[in-house]
């Protein structure tokens, strides 16, 4: 297992060397931000507004540090993390499950490719998933494993959330979480950066649909078609390509809320399950890939490497009962493969709406929001220990 995750992570590592579409961020930005904060200069986060939260300036400036390349430096710095997630999760191998998850994760990293690895996201992704395994055990340890990870990249909330819901001892989960937060918060306003501690989330809301995103879908299509107003433009401030169409802006504007609505009526079917009495093992993996998908789905921004959320819940879901979450887990190495085909390899025909290429976003966006739906139907089935007492009344 370890060759195998040698090998894997050595393919990934030199898919971002020979694609520089999928290590776009890496060497576009990261290091730009990262050579600022060494040099004492513009400092993300601290000194001016940033759309990610402060503490993902740590693993980019530490990828800064070594004199090597910083795509390298970076490749390695992801694998030392799974690493670490990667042999907590084997162990000695003696569980089928943890075995089986292990090798469905590696197969995911495989099936994305290089821009799993080379964005903030792939940082998270190790964190997300060693914070989960020790939820029951260590749940302290665990929510902040979650915490830190959300301070990187805001996704990992969705899991926190789903924590706060499944573990029995949430006092636990929400202590560990607040005192994470207001150790960062306090370390950012004493280098002088609390008027931007929270600029990641208006940074964020203000953007328009971009062109990945499930909800851009229709415009992609009304621009494939050649349906006059609407298009594709490249937003130089972001660096990303977004879609403009009728009632463009008034889309936008919904996403904000149509995210929190979808978010809370989530955690609320979440949380009515966990009040009749249901157990962490069989709620949490799908409610935490609920939360996940329903924040890709209902988000206005679709970048690649947004899949990679989709994996910390599932191996969590395989390491608990692999039978159950084994054609999930097949669905999303799918979805991964999609994503990996449309972008970087495919990512300048989608700009130029090659209606292949379109079709097959399309599907892998249909897919996403099939298995949202798939997820929601199995919270609604989870059994609970107070539907268990009356089925056997009613049989007594």
């Amino acid at each position: 297992m370890w060759t195998a995750f040698a090998v894997v992570h050595a393919v990934l590592i030199g898919v971002g060397l020979i694609n520089r579409g999928a290590s776009g961020d890496v060497w576009q930005v990261y290091r730009f931000w990262a050579a600022s904060a060494l040099n004492g200069e513009a400092v993300p986060g601290v000194t001016e507004p940033w759309v990610y939260p402060a503490l993902a300036l740590v693993p980019i400036v530490i990828a800064g540090l070594p004199q090597v390349g910083y795509t390298v430096a970076w490749g390695v710095l992801v694998t030392v993390t799974d690493a670490l997630a990667f042999a907590l999760l084997v162990g000695r191998a003696r569980s089928h499950g943890r075995t089986y998850a292990a090798w469905f994760w590696l197969a995911a990293s495989l099936a994305l490719g290089g821009v799993g690895m080379f964005r903030l996201d792939g940082v998270t992704v190790p964190l997300a998933i060693a914070g989960a395994l020790w939820l029951v055990g260590r749940p302290w340890l665990g929510s902040a494993l979650l915490t830190l990870a959300t301070w990187i990249k805001v996704w990992p909330a969705a899991m926190v959330a789903a924590a706060v819901i499944a573990v029995r001892r949430r006092s636990a989960v929400i202590g560990a979480a607040a005192l994470v937060s207001a150790a960062i918060a306090l370390i950012v306003a004493a280098l002088g950066g609390a008027p931007y501690l929270l600029s990641f989330v208006t940074e964020q809301t203000a953007r328009g649909l971009q062109l990945e995103a499930p909800v851009s879908t229709p415009y992609v299509w009304l621009a494939t078609l050649g349906v006059a107003g609407a298009s594709t433009y490249f937003n130089r401030a972001i660096i990303t390509v977004e879609v403009t169409g009728p009632y463009v802006d008034v889309v936008a504007s919904a996403m904000t809320p149509v995210l929190a609505v979808a978010m809370l009526g989530i955690a609320a079917l979440g949380a009515f399950k966990a009040w009749r009495g249901a157990s962490f093992a069989r709620l949490f993996p799908s409610l935490s890939l609920a939360l996940v998908i329903a924040f890709i789905v209902c988000n206005k921004v679709g970048s690649p490497q947004y899949m990679t959320w989709l994996i910390p819940p599932l191996v969590i879901g395989l390491v608990i009962d692999r039978r159950l979450w084994r054609m999930p887990a097949a669905a999303v190495i799918g979805i991964l493969a999609m994503t990996q085909v449309i972008f970087p390899w495919f990512g300048l025909e989608l700009i130029a709406l090659h209606p292949v290429i379109v079709l097959a976003l399309t599907v892998r966006n249909v897919l996403l929001v099939a298995l949202l739906v798939w997820m929601v139907i199995r919270i609604v089935r989870v059994r609970t220990r107070r539907m268990r007492t009356h089925r056997m009344t009613a049989i007594s």
